[in-house]
């Protein structure tokens, strides 16, 4: 009569399996976080840069040293457009502080982003007049351009250029004026094309801040960015 086998239960557990039966749950969560964390970089989705709407005609403004602003000044850089002017009463205020939060983003990244401020009264904002306005705000010029210029070029840039709409001057109660003019931001690329725009509440400056890092990082790909802020 055959013998029957030993009972499985009572052969002695390795040490390395009665290690695993214990800390199965640890290990595969370990694992789990292991896998996840290699696999990252691949799953990871980086949204496509926004595309050029249009491209910006030639054009010629004034900056506040004085010196000629040119489209071909746009080449070669990304640039965050703003449209002001220094006496606003109702929003401009609120266009300013923007775009003052997006240079201090970007200064903390070490992102090469300009920003250029367009008057909107060029009657009254001279370059004199620009450059007091962005000593008293704090701009730093190697980043934030202020310009002005002859108010049929102004007009031009705005209206046939960027496509926005420009009002005149209208006088408010206090005896100031008032000028109605777009408060979004306008995200241009290297070569001179807007690419979209943007809001100047939370929501909006997270969207081009981020936005225009996709357009930083195709611009390096092609090898159109220039490798300062000079």
């Amino acid at each position: 009569m055959a013998v029957p086998p030993p009972d499985l239960a009572d052969r002695p557990v390795p040490p390395y399996l009665a290690f695993l039966r214990r800390h199965i749950w640890l290990i595969a969560g370990l694992l789990g976080v292991v896998t996840l964390t290699a696999l990252r970089p691949f799953l990871r989705h980086v949204p496509d840069p926004p595309p050029v709407l249009f491209d910006l005609p030639d054009f010629e403004l004034t900056r506040s040293d004085g010196t000629p602003f040119r489209r071909a000044d746009l080449e070669g850089h990304v640039w965050v457009v703003s449209f002001f002017f220094t006496s606003c009463p109702s929003t401009c205020p609120k266009v300013t502080r923007a775009m003052k939060a997006l240079a201090e983003r970007y200064d903390a990244h070490d992102l090469p982003v300009r920003l250029l401020s367009i008057s909107v009264d060029p009657a009254r904002d001279t370059p004199e007049v620009l450059a007091g306005y962005a000593r008293t705000i704090g701009a730093d010029p190697a980043r934030w351009t202020f310009v002005t210029g002859a108010p049929a070029a102004v007009r031009a840039l705005v209206e046939k250029g960027f496509r926005l709409g420009l009002g005149g001057r209208e006088p408010t109660d206090d005896g100031a004026y008032d000028i109605a003019h777009a408060t979004k931001l306008a995200l241009v690329g290297p070569g001179g094309g807007v690419r979209g725009y943007y809001g100047i509440d939370e929501l909006g400056l997270d969207e081009i801040f981020h936005r225009s890092q996709h357009v930083l990082r195709e611009a390096r790909r092609a090898g159109t960015l220039a490798d300062d802020r000079g």
